[in-house]
């Protein structure tokens, strides 16, 4: 039991891992012994993230825009030359966009759909036979879809694609879960709920109000992302295939 929720010599996959939950995620998993390696567009605070963490573990920055089909194969690729097993896939990178249901663009809808759905299924896709050689019935790769409660229930703001892509996210988890888990591969979700970050900056002023609203009266943490993802990572979740767990402190169990 005591190597229940091991990650030790893993090598992991962090999308979008410089910020936000993503950040937290690849934290959790440098410090437990996995070798990580993170993407994002944004290549100063990547590798501002990447040498932060190698302060801590292994961890390898290879900047990307997986919002481009060029970008999930140059990413793919480049991730490719360095392994050939991958054990741990985290698709957390993400986009939102809030506009009046009146005026909501075909760009903001097609930004968050390319990079929070399309991106998910083919950097999955480029992945396959690196998870296939690293997993096994009885032991699995993991692929972790990173969703949000937006995409169970009603938000509340007018992120109309958001809500949409995290939706689908959900049901593409559940599809891929059953037709990869025969191969050796386990896909589950998290489905998060507020988490102070680079994406709610917007919210942050409603922090406390967010907290007293909450059944935990609390907001998420670096420890709730990071320990959520190493139980989905772990031989811990062996048995768990094909859901998204709402980490929310009861948010959705007090909508009724």
């Amino acid at each position: 039991m005591k190597d229940l929720f091991s990650v030790s010599g893993k090598v992991a996959v962090v999308t979008g891992g410089s910020s936000g939950i993503g950040a937290m995620i690849t934290q959790g998993l440098v410090e437990h012994g996995a070798r990580v390696y993170i993407t994002a567009r944004k290549v100063e605070l990547l590798e501002a993230m990447a040498k932060e963490m190698s302060a801590l573990g292994e961890c390898v920055a290879i900047p990307s825009n997986l919002g481009t089909m060029d970008g999930v194969a140059a990413f793919a690729a480049a991730v490719l030359e360095r392994e050939d097993k991958i054990d741990i896939l985290i698709n957390n990178a993400g986009a939102t966009w809030g506009a009046d249901i009146d005026e909501f663009p075909e760009s903001g809808w097609d930004k968050v759909m390319d990079l929070n759905v399309k991106s998910v299924f083919f950097l999955t896709q480029k992945f396959l036979p690196a998870l296939r050689a690293s997993g096994s019935v009885g032991d699995p790769a993991r692929v972790v879809n990173i969703a949000s409660i937006n995409g169970i229930t009603h938000p509340h703001m007018n992120n109309y694609s958001y809500s949409a892509s995290k939706s689908a996210v959900i049901q593409l988890t559940r599809h891929m879960a059953a037709d990869l888990a025969p191969e050796g591969i386990n896909v589950n979700g998290i489905a998060p709920g507020y988490f102070p970050s680079k994406m709610t900056r917007h919210m942050a002023d409603a922090s406390a109000e967010i907290a007293s609203g909450t059944p935990t009266r609390t907001v998420g943490t670096a420890e709730d992302a990071a320990g959520t993802a190493l139980y989905l990572c772990s031989r811990a979740s062996n048995y768990v295939c094909g859901h998204t767990i709402a980490m929310d402190g009861g948010v959705i169990a007090n909508a009724g």
